[in-house]
């Protein structure tokens, strides 16, 4: 991966995003599971409140660790695994 000056803002972003403990459980819990809609995500969690959950996905999404797709009145989320490849290099299997 070539570090352009992009690369290094979508680090520091990814990064900062990671640095929340909530939010490196919903990317384990998408690590495992393909894809998930927002209560699925809540439960497996332990989140308690919806706001929390949005502000936590949102951080995620901006930075490009996961992806939306809308079906209706549901959201579904999926990792992004190319890009927790190119900057993450955890055992995410453990």
């Amino acid at each position: 991966m070539k570090l352009d000056d992009n690369t290094i803002g979508q680090a520091v972003k990814v990064y900062k995003a990671l640095g929340e403990p909530t939010r490196i459980r919903i990317i384990k819990i998408l690590y495992r599971i393909d894809e998930l809609n927002c209560n699925e995500i809540e439960d497996k969690a332990c989140i308690c409140a919806k706001s929390t959950l949005s502000h936590h996905m949102k951080q995620l999404a901006d930075c490009g660790l996961i992806e939306l797709r809308k079906d209706g009145i549901y959201h579904y989320y999926s990792l992004n695994r190319e890009v927790l490849k190119n900057f993450v290099s955890l055992d995410w299997d453990d």
